[in-house]
């Protein structure tokens, strides 16, 4: 108990703390903010919160709610220079994937194109609710404008599994033929921006 009180006391004292915004994302209306704190002289620990809250942007589903978990490890001194790191994000969306952006034609059990009441070929668009896991790798770099203001370049790539429900735009009934819960899982890029920090101490 000890040790643990005196660690603690000593991270509260002696430890940088920094929060940050994303730049690039607060002019889209996407609040991306995050806290990172030092845990030595090369190695810290990140806390991030991403929320898109567009039900509909540019006529298309963008909702996400993101948390993510990140430790760092800089190279050079902790929150200056580059640095290497991996996380873990839990996400929540209802979006529409990038290869489902397009109005397609939607066809019946026997896979032929199903017809509107006007008598023409029914085209829509289809979106995406579910819940990700994301783990990955992550690099960037920190720049030190001011001794309490800097920069944060990055990005990072990793696995996302999901489970979802897919529906179709023009009536909100599914299009896919699970019966309860879809899966998928896909490399991609899954965060990246350049962040505005504030140093604490």
């Amino acid at each position: 108990m000890t040790f643990i009180t005196a660690t603690s006391f000593f991270l509260k004292i002696h430890a940088q703390t920094e929060i940050k915004a994303n730049a690039l994302f607060l002019p889209l209306g996407m609040i991306n903010l995050a806290v990172e704190k030092s845990l030595n002289s090369k190695f810290s620990l990140q806390a991030e919160g991403f929320i898109s809250p567009w039900k509909s942007f540019g006529g298309k589903n963008l909702q996400i709610y993101m948390g993510t978990l990140e430790g760092r490890y800089y190279f050079k001194e902790v929150m200056k220079g580059w640095y290497v790191g991996a996380y873990g994000s839990i996400a929540a969306y209802n979006l529409q994937k990038w290869n489902y952006l397009k109005a397609e034609p939607v066809l019946d059990d026997e896979d032929h194109p199903q017809l509107s009441g006007d008598g023409t070929v029914r085209l829509t668009e289809r979106y995406q609710k579910g819940l990700a896991l994301i783990i990955g790798v992550s690099g960037g770099y920190h720049f030190t404008v001011t001794e309490r203001l800097g920069l944060d370049v990055y990005a990072g790539i990793g696995t996302s599994q999901s489970i979802y429900k897919g529906y179709f735009k023009d009536n909100d009934q599914r299009y896919d033929k699970a019966s309860n819960w879809n899966k998928s899982g896909e490399v991609i890029p899954t965060r990246g921006g350049l962040m505005l920090t504030y140093k604490f101490n």
